[in-house]
């Protein structure tokens, strides 16, 4: 639970990074424009966005690239980081436990 809850939070500070990167591509450019989560990955590190693509036509599925993770990869990096952060953190959230009282 705690793994998972600080995992969420890991997530929900880099869509927090994320969107301070778009506010700061949007003063230098003088224009908002999302930066999709492909994008975002290939600034940070090209090599391992190829192996990745590599390593899942390979060895995983071939057809899973081209619908799926490429649909993913074109979404806002903010909503990709933010999404599964918010449901691990809402998965992982410690809730009450009920109250044992003693009858008489």
């Amino acid at each position: 639970m705690i793994v998972g809850r600080a995992i969420g939070w890991l997530l929900l500070a880099a869509a927090l990074g994320a969107v301070g990167f778009e506010i700061f591509a949007a003063v230098q450019a003088g224009e908002w424009r999302s930066v999709a989560a492909g994008e975002l990955w290939f600034r940070l590190d090209p090599a391992s966005l190829n192996g990745a693509q590599a390593g899942i036509q390979r060895h995983v599925a071939p057809w899973l690239w081209d619908p799926v993770i490429t649909w993913i990869l074109l979404a806002p990096a903010w909503t990709v980081l933010a999404a599964p952060g918010a449901l691990l953190l809402w998965a992982c959230h410690e809730r009450e436990r009920p109250s044992r009282r003693r009858l008489g």
